[in-house]
């Protein structure tokens, strides 16, 4: 694999799953707003936007075609984090699944490691504690989380992580997460989305400008 693109930004969310998927509302906010970056500039360098599937495994699997793909300089993933109240940026991805729900394949593994024989956790190689800052000036709601939980989101963070930290090719590319609120038509707590994509631009600027993790 060649080295990595500096001029490519990848930017992930999710489809919809659990109450969203069965409802009038069936839509991940990880998505709308991610999509709606697709082909923007930040800091000089395109963002690329994609969606994964909540299904353990696979999105993993199609994120990691994203990567051989895109090999892009930074890897920003977004989910849904129903229940908070602002922009969530994940400071570490835990080896384990133990989902609450199904995913949407059906699959709901309790108590498994993600990758046996891996370290317990990871941590985010952005720069967090600044995309934080950089988020709260702005204005907007924004939190440094302990947890991904163990569903579909940390699965994927965790992959991630574990790729980049063990893979030559991707060791200047820097990984993270964010969870995003409901929109205001999914239920409450939420944030609207023309400010999770506000503050989904100013987190990816922010760690372009700064190319040190920060934790």
């Amino acid at each position: 694999m060649a080295n990595a693109d500096v001029s490519s930004l990848l930017l992930t969310g999710f489809d919809a799953f659990g109450e969203t998927r069965e409802t009038g509302h069936a839509a991940n906010p990880s998505w709308l707003a991610a999509r709606l970056l697709d082909g923007e500039e930040i800091g000089g360098r395109k963002v690329v936007a994609a969606r994964l599937p909540t299904v353990f495994g696979t999105a993993w699997e199609t994120l990691e075609r994203l990567i051989e793909q895109h090999r892009p300089a930074l890897i920003l993933c977004v989910g849904l984090a129903g229940g908070r109240s602002a922009l969530s940026i994940e400071r570490v991805a835990i080896n384990l699944m133990d989902a609450r729900i199904p995913d949407n394949a059906g699959h709901q593994p309790k108590d498994e490691p993600i990758v046996s024989g891996a370290p317990a956790a990871y941590f985010s190689s952005l720069p967090v504690r600044n995309m934080l800052q950089a988020v709260v000036a702005a204005g907007l709601p924004a939190e440094l989380s302990q947890s991904a939980g163990t569903f579909v989101c940390n699965h994927v963070f965790y992959r991630l992580m574990h790729r980049l930290a063990n893979d030559p090719a991707l060791a200047s590319t820097r990984g993270g997460f964010v969870h995003v609120p409901f929109l205001p038509e999914q239920g409450s707590p939420s944030l609207a989305l023309a400010s999770v994509v506000q503050g989904l631009r100013i987190l990816l600027a922010s760690a372009v400008a700064d190319g040190q993790p920060v934790r």
